[in-house]
């Protein structure tokens, strides 16, 4: 069981972002906490789709050099590529050069205009919210507990591809819903008290 444990500082937190530094700012700044607009919702999205295969730490390391290559993932300039800018992205050693990603993430910036014109700006981040589990369990005590997919996040896979979205598996999309504190799955204990659900830590 890996329940919290603590950090050089002395504070309790959840015990995977202890392996490295980078793990542990994103962890207590970043994870877990509420995001909303459909850029930023699109870039985790992204940057998700990214990890597939991957650590989240080599994405995190490697954000940087992906927002410069992306257009800081601004979903109308991203979805303005052409081959060019793929022959470009897939020549650049500071990003995650996969063709099928590459082509992914421009295709699905394609979707979200597309979406956006049908339904309005805000339109992503509402079908994410929807996401939220409408009654929370219990804040998980051990990293054993935490589910690598749930209903919601199958549904919210299903309705992301209906609407053209691709390397949105459950998967993928349950670690997105983590990222942006649509679900909250700090551990019991874990000095970090997010916003997303209210429940006790």
């Amino acid at each position: 069981m890996r329940l919290v444990r603590d950090g050089a500082d002395g504070r309790p937190r959840c015990p995977w972002p202890l392996a490295a530094p980078d793990y542990v700012d994103y962890h207590d700044v970043e994870w877990g906490r509420a995001v909303h607009g459909d850029a930023p919702l699109f870039e985790r999205l992204c940057l998700e789709g990214f990890q597939a295969g991957l650590s989240w730490l080599t994405i995190l390391r490697r954000r940087p050099a992906l927002r410069a290559a992306f257009a800081a993932f601004d979903p109308a300039a991203v979805a303005a590529f052409d081959d060019d800018d793929v022959t470009r992205l897939m020549a650049d050693p500071g990003i995650i050069r996969n063709r099928a990603k590459v082509q992914a993430v421009i295709g699905n910036a394609r979707a979200l205009l597309a979406m956006q014109e049908r339904q309005g700006d805000g339109c992503l981040d509402a079908l994410i919210w929807s996401a939220r589990p409408a009654r929370p369990g219990p804040r998980p005590s051990s990293l054993e507990e935490i589910p690598a997919s749930t209903a919601e996040s199958a549904r919210l896979s299903a309705e992301l591809r209906q609407h053209g979205f691709r390397f949105v598996g459950p998967i993928t999309c349950y670690a997105a819903m983590q990222a942006c504190g649509v679900v909250d799955d700090h551990l019991a204990g874990c000095f970090v008290t997010s916003q997303a659900d209210g429940r006790p830590g």
